[in-house]
């Protein structure tokens, strides 16, 4: 899953992720990934980017963008976290690269997990009591607090894996690089280390919404049988995940609207548990990433510059 969803407003557009002992950032035309590596060098990747919507304009339109968008932050994603976990293999000590074969286990089960977890067993669970709920509204209305529940559950769980503490330490360094950048800020550790951990865009903010939207989608196909609802909910993922983008990506350019602060608000809040405050080790290495992407990035241009990219 996604772990930024970061925009610079009026530059090219910037996105992030953490990774093992490392970040990624992405641009328009350009990812690149920063490694601290076992000997405590920064090893930076890079890699072009051709967005498929540049290549179909009908990959362009709303709801589809973002979908597009999503499926392209996961691949690249899960490259760049694949060359973060073999950055740190001792090949002296007998330790081999991890394959594509593996890594392409690791991403369909990973796909399976989510949508199981979040989306098949609420609905699978919510349908033992559908007699007793005795109506349409109280069973979606079910279904969904309990699916957002499952969700914030996982996060509390997950924080408390000590092997995961660092990845949400470099998690808080990828938003503070970010939001520096985008105030225009001086690219240092110092300059970042002022800046907030937590960002309006962050995937973990997407993802709360993705979980409350699919109660107002999925409310609509009433209650039919059983095998109806697990399949509409896994068919699903792709809608909610398209309209979650643009509701995202609205709410960025309204966050100067004190009602739309509000709506956010409880997104942020979960970044407690996502972020943590990075040192200036971690926030040095966001900024590689970062600026391996602004060398070779040329803000503003093209139709790609105004689609927000999700990381």
């Amino acid at each position: 899953m996604p772990d930024g969803l970061c925009v610079a407003e009026t530059d090219a557009p910037v996105g992030g992720q953490a990774v093992l002992e490392g970040v990624m950032m992405r641009g328009v035309s350009t990812w690149a990934v920063a490694i601290r590596t076992p000997d405590g060098e920064i090893e930076v990747t890079s890699e072009p980017i051709v967005s498929w919507a540049q290549r179909h304009r009908a990959l362009r339109l709303p709801v589809i963008r973002g979908v597009v968008a999503l499926a392209e932050s996961m691949k690249i994603g899960f490259k760049s976290l694949a060359i973060a976990a073999n950055a740190q293999i001792d090949p002296e000590a007998g330790e081999e690269p991890i394959g594509g074969f593996a890594w392409a286990l690791t991403i369909v089960a990973s796909l399976a997990l989510a949508i199981g977890l979040f989306f098949v067993i609420p609905v699978g669970a919510t349908s033992l009591i559908k007699d007793q709920l005795g109506s349409a509204a109280l069973f979606w209305l079910v279904e969904g607090v309990l699916r957002t529940t499952i969700f914030i559950g996982y996060l509390v769980a997950i924080t408390r894996l000590d092997d995961l503490r660092r990845v949400f330490e470099y998690h808080g360094a990828e938003h503070k690089t970010i939001s520096c950048y985008e105030a225009g800020g001086p690219l240092t550790p110092e300059g970042a280390a002022g800046f907030s951990r937590y960002h309006p865009r962050c995937g973990t903010s997407f993802l709360l919404i993705v979980m409350v939207l699919a109660i107002f989608v999925f409310a609509p196909l009433g209650l039919p049988a059983w095998y109806w609802l697990v399949a509409s909910r896994i068919l699903g993922v792709p809608l909610i995940a398209g309209l979650s983008y643009e509701l995202i990506k609205w709410a960025g350019k309204n966050r100067s609207k004190r009602w739309v602060r509000a709506l956010m608000w409880p997104g942020l809040m979960l970044q407690g548990l996502t972020t943590r405050e990075p040192d200036a080790d971690q926030l040095e290495v966001a900024i590689a990433a970062l600026e391996a992407v602004l060398a070779v990035e040329t803000p503003g241009e093209g139709e790609a510059a105004a689609i927000e990219i999700v990381a």
